[in-house]
């Protein structure tokens, strides 16, 4: 009886030990907290989703109906060189601004067509030339707005002036001659003759040209407001 309780003791003795040493292992292996910023530790990183990144605001701006828009001229033209419906091309020299904002940057693209080329006549009629721009391209964007604007033009200056003295020198210089080989009935013969001359000289000549080369500075001017988006 005494070598059976002897053996009990025994065996919960050693089950006692056995619970004690699994124990660590148990806690060794259960999963450590992460730890904190807060309490000194090293923060463990996490998968996520990303946060999407927000494109710029996007809204619209309205350029008033009378805005001046300075352009210089990409595309030279000429009322002698130059077809109607031929397309012509210019950029801003200017940034346009509303209400303290730039809504069209520098170098921003305008694209029209010459409405008019008139080459100078022989014996009447100047020469005229005429364009209207009717699409813009904001600088960096690929959008193109359509625009009304005011048509620019020009019209050469006039030559009477140069015409008279090209009939009337040869006249007189003929007259002169005239009056030298038959006296005062010579002179007027003479100057009929030099101004007939002088009259076929001008039937064969055109007058000035218009010409607008490439680099010229030239205005619009916006008939109806254009409505613009601007980012940012």
């Amino acid at each position: 009886m005494r070598l059976l309780i002897v053996g009990t003791l025994v065996c919960g003795v050693a089950a006692g030990a056995c619970n004690r040493a699994e124990a660590p292992a148990l806690a060794n292996n259960s999963p450590a907290p992460a730890a904190s910023a807060e309490s000194g530790g090293v923060p463990i990183a996490t998968a996520g989703r990303a946060e999407a990144v927000r494109p710029a605001a996007v809204r619209e701006v309205t350029i008033p109906a009378g805005t001046s828009l300075p352009i210089v001229l990409d595309t030279p033209v000429g009322s002698d060189t130059s077809r109607v419906e031929e397309a012509v091309h210019a950029h801003l020299s200017k940034a346009i601004v509303v209400q303290g904002q730039t809504v069209l940057a520098e170098g921003s693209g305008v694209s029209g067509v010459v409405t008019d080329a008139t080459r100078s006549g022989k014996v009447k009629g100047l020469a005229h030339l005429a364009v209207r721009f009717n699409t813009l391209t904001p600088r960096g964007d690929d959008e193109r707005y359509t625009i009304q604007t005011t048509a620019v033009g020009r019209t050469a200056a006039a030559t009477k002036k140069r015409d008279a003295m090209e009939i009337g020198i040869p006249a007189a210089g003929g007259a002169v001659i005239g009056g030298l080989l038959g006296g005062k009935k010579g002179a007027v013969i003479g100057g009929a003759a030099a101004g007939g001359a002088g009259t076929a000289v001008v039937l064969n000549q055109r007058g000035k040209e218009v010409h607008l080369p490439k680099g010229a500075a030239l205005t619009l001017r916006l008939v109806q407001p254009l409505t613009v988006r601007v980012r940012g």
